[in-house]
């Protein structure tokens, strides 16, 4: 599709018509599905729900029509006196209780509203935390048993649902969306899997919508005909044993049989596995669309679909193709909040690509970390306001053009500064032009020529092979110098690691050093370099194992991430060794010490050995500099990114966006 037609609306003519779902009037089938937990707790304190609300409506003046971004927990008080939930979902008071719901959520409602978009909610009840339909599992890697509800727990749950739809109309949404997939308790009851009941409840399709139906219909007598009501539906569970997409359509087609229903919403992935229901980039954008298509074939009722839609061309080609009716698109806002206006006003070229890599989410629920957008620091600061702009520009050198040194070079200048960025290679991008290398990192690609197109726009001096020098910089009187050197590699202090059998993975990714055909990666890095470092190789037919020092493999990817790769790997005969700490190199393999016992093995029979071991900050310009006149005079002397400490493209920005914040 190309940004420069004449009229650009015509290239995305499906994408930005309107559209209605039951009494619900749409602007364009966008929807926002539930994804801002980590950016801002609605029901957190009054800073958080300000912040969380901030964001929204940013997205809504971006363009966005349909906000299905609340996601509340029903309450979950029906256990004994004493019982301590546990796990995802473990909530005893959940949100529409709460003495502040109503409030917080007409706040939300009222502000989306004055923006043109309408706004609903979801009602969650992730079950086996601790209730279920039956006694067992819903997935190998959760081994919490659920408590099997009875016909008065039954009851007493819809009886909740019901209270929880006159807290969403004293809210002014203008719908709910039920919860029925990603281990929810009324899914429990959808599944074979996880109901194994011989009462009303269980068996037949009738009976396993039973208590759903209640659900809906006691919905349905509160709020009657002027909100919606959603089904969050998948369209195949991802555990044998579970539902396939016939599955899923006998379910929708009962459910839409009761009339309590106006739309569905299908979408792919469990809360664990490969997929996750947050795919990341080792999935094609859009790579189930024909599953929904075939979905939406099979009812009457709208359908929408949520899955990698990461670009408004994705978007178009599932709705031209019949697929979906309306498209859920989360990360994709994460990453650019204009992206629907961009669409609209013939800007496609300027939409900041989402990378795919759910630093979104893995951060704040693996790390403890604040919210973090790998590509757009400025996420989860709405509540800031726009960025500023200078009125007295100051010269500002960025010395590195990394990902650290262009995301301030970029905000400096849209902040009104003179800014010149020196980088000594002969092209921008730092590591991460090396590693996009590795296979499915084209969105990475992606971001470095969209952000090159970024400093160019806003015309930043951009110097290639510019090698900086402490006199050099001194001589030519900047007011701010920001020193992103980068990381020079980091050499563990192995014996054997300057043998003729030993590469580094910078040297691989980047095509430097060939390998034979079994090669063992050493892994002393928690993320995800030495497993697209594994990809990588096995693309190219090496039979690959890692050594981890660690009881698993990417200790700092999340559950919505991991799974993807390591089945990936798993799929291309990849082993591993964990709890194995590499003390020696030998010219045909390794020796190795279990960290625990200190019991070592002899890992022998590989024709290269592979560092995947991170880097070390090259400080060396920074500490040179920082004493110098350039500190001691009027001048500013900062550093970031790598430099200071090798991490992850998402620090590089953060960190970027702090100091930009200063200058």
């Amino acid at each position: 599709m190309s940004a420069m037609s004449a009229d650009p609306t015509s290239d995305y003519s499906h994408l930005l018509s309107p559209f209605q779902v039951g009494p619900m009037k749409l602007k364009n089938r966008v929807m926002l599905p539930p994804h801002a937990s980590a950016i801002g707790n609605i029901f957190g304190t009054d800073e958080e729900a300000e912040r969380n609300i901030a964001y929204y409506v940013s997205r809504a003046r971006g363009g966005a029509a349909w906000f299905d971004s609340l996601s509340a927990w029903v309450p979950n008080t029906g256990m004994i006196p004493g019982f301590e939930p546990t796990g995802v979902g473990a909530t005893v008071q959940g949100h529409y209780s709460l003495p502040f719901f109503v409030e917080r959520v007409q706040g939300y409602s009222d502000a989306l509203h004055a923006e043109g978009a309408v706004a609903t909610g979801q009602m969650v009840h992730q079950g086996g935390m601790p209730h279920g339909a039956s006694p067992v599992l819903s997935a190998p890697v959760i081994n919490t048993v659920p408590h099997r509800l009875d016909r008065e727990e039954i009851a007493y749950f819809v009886g909740q649902y019901e209270f929880c739809a006159k807290q969403a109309q004293a809210a002014r949404l203008d719908g709910v969306e039920l919860h029925m997939n990603h281990d929810d308790l009324l899914e429990y009851f959808l599944s074979p899997l996880t109901n194994k009941r011989d009462d009303e409840y269980g068996g037949s399709i009738e009976n396993r919508c039973r208590f759903p139906v209640e659900v809906l219909r006691a919905i349905r007598d509160v709020i009657g005909s002027s909100m919606v009501i959603g089904v969050r539906l998948n369209l195949r569970e991802e555990v044998p044993g579970g539902y396939d997409l016939d599955g899923a359509v006998e379910i929708a087609q009962y459910l839409e049989s009761t009339g309590l229903v106006d739309y569905f919403h299908g979408v792919v992935g469990s809360p664990w596995g490969n997929p996750s229901y947050i795919q990341p980039h080792f999935f094609e954008a859009g790579q189930w669309a024909d599953l929904a298509g075939r979905f939406k074939r099979a009812i009457s009722l709208p359908v929408v679909h949520t899955g990698r839609i990461n670009h408004p061309d994705v978007a178009e080609r599932i709705l031209a193709a019949g697929h979906a009716d309306v498209v859920g698109m989360a990360r994709a806002h994460i990453a650019e909040p204009e992206i629907i206006e961009k669409t609209r006003t013939g800007r496609v070229d300027e939409i900041r690509p989402c990378v795919g890599g759910n630093e979104c989410i893995s951060r704040r629920y693996v790390e403890n970390l604040p919210f973090g957008c790998a590509v757009n620091p400025t996420t989860s600061n709405e509540i800031d306001g726009p960025w500023p702009t200078v009125t007295d520009p100051k010269r500002v050198l960025v010395v590195g053009g990394g990902p650290a040194g262009m995301e301030f070079a970029a905000l400096a200048r849209e902040k009104g500064h003179d800014v010149e960025l020196w980088e000594s290679s002969t092209v921008l991008g730092g590591q991460l032009r090396t590693a996009i290398n590795a296979p499915t990192y084209d969105k990475f690609a992606e971001y470095l020529e969209w952000q090159q197109r970024r400093l160019e726009r806003v015309g930043v001096k951009v110097d290639l092979e510019h090698t900086a020098t402490r006199s050099e910089i001194e001589n030519a009187d900047f007011d701010v110098v920001a020193v992103a050197t980068g990381s020079t590699r980091r050499i563990p202090d192995i014996p054997g690691v300057y043998g003729d059998n030993v590469a580094d993975i910078r040297d691989v990714l980047s095509g430097e050093a060939t390998v034979g055909k079994r090669v063992l990666i050493i892994a002393q890095d928690d993320h995800m370099p030495p497993l697209s470092l594994a990809d990588h190789l096995t693309e190219r037919g090496s039979e690959v194992t890692l050594v981890y020092a660690t009881q698993t493999a990417g200790q700092l990817l999340g559950r919505y991430i991991v799974g993807a790769i390591l089945g990936r790997l798993d799929d291309k005969g990849v082993q591993y060794r964990f709890m194995e700490d590499v003390v020696e190199i030998t010219p045909t393999g390794v020796i190795t010490r279990n960290v625990y016992s200190g019991r070592t093995y002899e890992v022998d029979g590989f024709d290269n050995v592979v560092l995947a071991c991170g880097g070390i900050g090259d400080d060396v310009l920074y500490e040179s500099l920082k004493n110098g006149p350039a500190a001691t005079g009027d001048g500013e002397v900062h550093i970031l990114g790598d430099a200071y400490a090798p991490r992850r493209l998402v620090f590089a920005t953060r960190q970027a966006y702090a100091l930009a914040k200063l200058v």
